[in-house]
């Protein structure tokens, strides 16, 4: 698989940021109220993810191992600022509902984690795809959330009737709690579908998907596609 490709589709599914590595939860619980606002943060996210994957590994040969983590949360800040005022400029609307949690984008795990996890040790393009991988991941994650939520709470899906008038709307699932069961729901259909696979012995299925479980222990490992 073309390594490019095989980035985004790592950040997509193998490695989904939300539902397989858990990551960024913080803005995934607090602003999926509706599948606009899963869009405009994912978005957001994945525009400093790529943004800052690019210039860190430009910048990996000349940055002091002492002061990386300092470096990379400055290039990250930066970026975030542009993208907060651009909200501000052009989508007041939706940078009011997001409100707190655009700046905090400047500590959210996933950005620095791929920052010291790839692109301070990989090419360009690589880190580019990467980053575009995982935010992608990220806004599929907030924005299946975020329809989920709306649909069952309200009835609507992206501030359009979609479900009856006479429905009556569940509001527990706009509320705070309906995050935590809306996760909690999608990530058990993924487990499913992992174990599934892995029942039938399909460890390269199993493994484009995260089969979740320890490569060290597993008896498939030969042919895990993990381990390739």
């Amino acid at each position: 698989m073309n390594k490019c490709v095989e980035r985004l589709y790592n950040g997509l599914i193998k490695e989904n940021p939300t539902f397989v590595l858990m990551l960024g939860m913080c803005p995934t619980l607090a602003v999926t109220t509706s599948a606009i606002n899963g869009v405009g943060m994912g978005l957001s996210t994945t525009v400093v993810l790529v943004l800052s994957n690019v210039i860190i590994s430009l910048m990996r040969k000349i940055i002091p191992d002492s002061v990386r983590i300092p470096v990379f949360i400055v290039v990250v800040a930066s970026f975030v600022t542009m993208v907060q005022f651009l909200m501000e400029g052009f989508v007041p609307d939706l940078y009011d509902s997001l409100g707190i949690y655009i700046p905090l984008i400047v500590v959210n795990c996933i950005i620095l984690g791929r920052a010291e996890s790839y692109a301070s040790k990989n090419p360009v393009i690589p880190s580019l795809f990467d980053g575009l991988g995982m935010g992608l991941g990220f806004t599929v994650g907030l924005t299946a959330i975020g329809l989920v939520r709306e649909l069952l709470g309200s009835g609507k899906a992206f501030n359009m009737q979609v479900l009856p008038v006479s429905y009556e709307p569940i509001t527990i699932f706009i509320l705070a709690p309906g995050a935590f069961f809306v996760l909690a729901g999608l990530t058990a259909l993924q487990n499913v579908a992992k174990k599934k696979a892995m029942q039938k012995g399909d460890t390269k299925a199993a493994a484009k998907i995260g089969c979740g479980t320890d490569c060290s222990e597993c008896g498939k490992k030969e042919t895990c596609g993990n381990m390739k």
